[in-house]
């Protein structure tokens, strides 16, 4: 969940640097939130995060199955009745002992990703429950290699990541444990629900360490925020773990969630934080409403193959990347509606990645985007890429300035506007037209 950094602590300034190229052409990941949550996959689909601003009603019901431990909690929620009703009112942790992830394949699962064009994974490592994917320090057995699966899940994705050629990161809660901390629900506000004292920044350190030298994650991407007493100078502070990862990871990036720190670009969510859309930044959301795998969610609430790409070409045309989120059922299966949603995706970018990967925004002086109808431009080299979403055979006035255009193209220029002609859709997605611009 959004909860970004402000301004940059003098501590951490010394990190502060150009972000990779990679980073900026990668336009693409995937995201994974995998956890006991999976197994109830219960939260009822209000709408997306930013949409709601009743923060009391949000979190009573929370579309989120990965805050599913936190909503069970909230006296008189539907998520409390339905785990009475259909668990017993058992304890959360029995949902680890209870996820198998029996049919789980991590090259196949990075099959599916490689295919989307994605150039960058990032799996959970611990969401705010607190079970860790790997065999974190300090959790007493409370992780996925000594529970349930009983599998280093953070080892398969990165392992299956680097055989298909695709970037690893990991996510890491460290603004929020519900299991270290305790502690009532959250019900309107994070901020005072957050833990900040120093053994919870301690224990945190020592698994985001672990996390470093073990997998060597080229993203490292955390959320919420970070514990206070770990953000000063210190053995075990934020900081420490920066040195630690940039020197085993020099080219790699950080997100703006590790609390008034350090980032190496923005971050936004479905549609909060937009305000961060700028610079080097990211949004990232689920197909549906969801991260974590809800049972409630079908074609209604969720991104189709074209819904999917109309949003990758706007972050993109904005200068954007997206984060685009996978979640695997307890058996660690993709569902239909979701695999349906990411080949689309992946036939878009077979066809048009060459106008997307590596690409940047269009100069507004040169063009303008327009949502009647809906057209959106990027740029690669000495070539403008208009994505349109207009019926077949229909004339488009492009909002682009004649006299940015190569002088010996063929472009059809009526009253000092350019017109096309919109073709048929070789995939699911837009149209697009390539025009040279002027050297």
């Amino acid at each position: 969940m959004s909860q970004q950094a402000g301004e940059r602590d003098e501590v951490y300034r010394e990190f502060a640097r150009e972000v990779p190229e990679w980073f900026r052409d990668a336009k693409l990941g995937i995201f994974v939130h995998w956890g006991p949550y999976v197994v109830p996959a219960w939260a009822e689909p209000i709408g997306a995060l930013g949409t709601v601003d009743d923060n009391e009603y949000w979190f009573t019901h929370n579309p989120y199955a990965e805050w599913y431990a936190n909503t069970i909690r909230i006296d008189g929620s539907p998520a409390q009745q339905h785990q009475r009703e259909a668990w017993g009112g058992a304890d959360y942790d029995e949902f680890l002992d209870a996820w198998r992830a029996e049919s789980f394949d991590a090259d196949a699962f990075l099959g599916l990703v490689a295919a989307t064009g994605a150039r960058y994974i990032i799996p959970t490592s611990k969401h705010h429950d607190g079970v860790t994917l790997w065999d974190a320090p300090g959790t007493e057995g409370r992780n996925t290699v000594r529970r349930g699966p009983r599998r280093d899940l953070v080892g398969e994705f990165r392992d299956a990541a680097e055989r298909h050629g695709v970037r690893f990161g990991v996510y890491y809660s460290g603004g929020l444990d519900w299991h270290f901390s305790g502690g009532p629900p959250i019900i309107d506000g994070i901020d005072a629900s957050r833990p900040v004292d120093r053994a919870y920044a301690d224990y945190a350190f020592d698994h985001v360490a672990d996390l470093i030298e073990k997998y060597r994650p080229e993203i490292l991407w955390g959320d919420i925020e970070w514990p206070d007493a770990g953000k000063p100078e210190g053995a075990k502070s934020m900081a420490e773990l920066f040195r630690r990862f940039y020197a085993v990871r020099p080219e790699g990036v950080a997100n703006d969630r590790w609390g008034e720190t350090h980032w190496d670009f923005r971050t936004s969510e479905y549609e909060a934080g937009r305000e961060h859309e700028a610079g080097v930044w990211e949004n990232c959301r689920g197909i549906g409403f969801s991260f974590g795998h809800n049972q409630l969610e079908d074609e209604s609430t969720s991104l189709d193959a074209a819904g999917a790409v109309r949003h990758f070409v706007d972050v993109v045309a904005r200068g954007g990347n997206l984060l685009l989120n996978i979640g695997p059922t307890a058996a660690g299966e993709v569902t239909p509606v979701q695999r349906r949603t990411l080949e689309g995706l992946g036939a878009f970018n077979d066809a048009h990645g060459d106008a997307i990967f590596g690409s940047r925004p269009l100069d507004p002086a040169i063009a303008r985007p327009g949502d009647a109808p809906w057209v959106r431009w990027t740029r690669t080299g000495d070539t403008a890429h208009a994505f349109i979403e207009a019926d077949p055979g229909s004339l488009v006035t492009l909002d682009i300035d004649p006299s940015a255009l190569d002088p010996s193209a063929d472009v059809d220029v009526r009253d000092g506007a350019v017109v096309v002609t919109v073709g048929e859709q070789s995939v699911a997605g837009l149209v697009r037209v390539d025009l040279p611009l002027a050297r």
